[in-house]
């Protein structure tokens, strides 16, 4: 049991490393612009991610809804400060990914901004100004682009 509860453990926390890893590889190509890589590389996270997910909710079964300082306690005390290392390098493991993705996200939505400012400014220069013009009735009149690039009458 001990050695399924280890192993486990030692999954995680390689897991995370792999986890770890990846994040900073999509920040490498957030940087450089690769985009297209980015969505191949966002798969192999998410299903890390599910992975990682499934060993932790298996570790939860095996120890039967216990804490593993619980269950570590009565273990001789070098299996058990070898669990509660490795417990705390997830954790550590953990929070550094959890720092790294918000780092990616900021910058993945900082991108997306300025795509957005950039679309928004290429609309505006090819969108036909308004100029003023007069009607016949000699009042100013607004003229409104046309939609077409034949205007007349039959």
């Amino acid at each position: 049991m001990k050695d399924l509860i280890l192993g486990n453990l030692i999954r995680q926390a390689r897991g995370l490393e792999l986890l770890e890893s990846l994040q900073l590889e999509e920040l490498e190509l957030l940087v450089s612009g690769k985009v297209r890589e980015i969505g191949g590389l966002e798969f192999s996270i998410h299903e890390l991610m599910r992975q990682l997910a499934a060993e932790r909710e298996e570790l939860r079964r095996r120890l039967g809804g216990a804490r593993l300082r619980e269950y570590a306690a009565p273990l001789p005390e070098e299996e058990a400060g070898r669990l509660m290392e490795l417990f705390r390098e997830i954790d550590a493991a953990e929070q550094r990914c959890a720092r790294q993705a918000e780092r990616n996200s900021s910058l993945s939505l900082a991108l997306l901004d300025q795509s957005h400012e950039l679309m928004n400014f290429f609309y505006e220069s090819i969108v036909p100004r308004e100029e003023p013009a007069y009607g016949a009735g000699g009042a100013r009149v607004r003229r409104r682009p046309a939609a077409s690039l034949l205007n007349g009458r039959l």
